[in-house]
């Protein structure tokens, strides 16, 4: 397997984590909120692995994917 292709399946494991997590956190999220977390980099999927433990509501996942643009 090439470093490449490693590198896109840790970030799709990473992606799917992070969303069934915030599906648990906040509920069903929009396709628009998916879309946006799926071109999130891995070291911003970390950092929002971590965020969301404080997020209580979909705004607050909202003004955190507007800071990473």
């Amino acid at each position: 397997m090439s470093k490449e292709g490693l590198q896109q399946g840790l970030q799709q494991g990473e992606q799917q984590l992070i969303l069934r997590l915030l599906n648990r956190r906040l509920g069903n999220l929009d396709l628009s909120v998916v879309e946006q977390v799926q071109k999130l980099s891995i070291g911003q999927l970390e950092a929002l692995g971590e965020a969301l433990l404080d997020f209580s509501t979909m705004a607050d996942l909202e003004v955190w994917l507007s800071q990473q643009q």
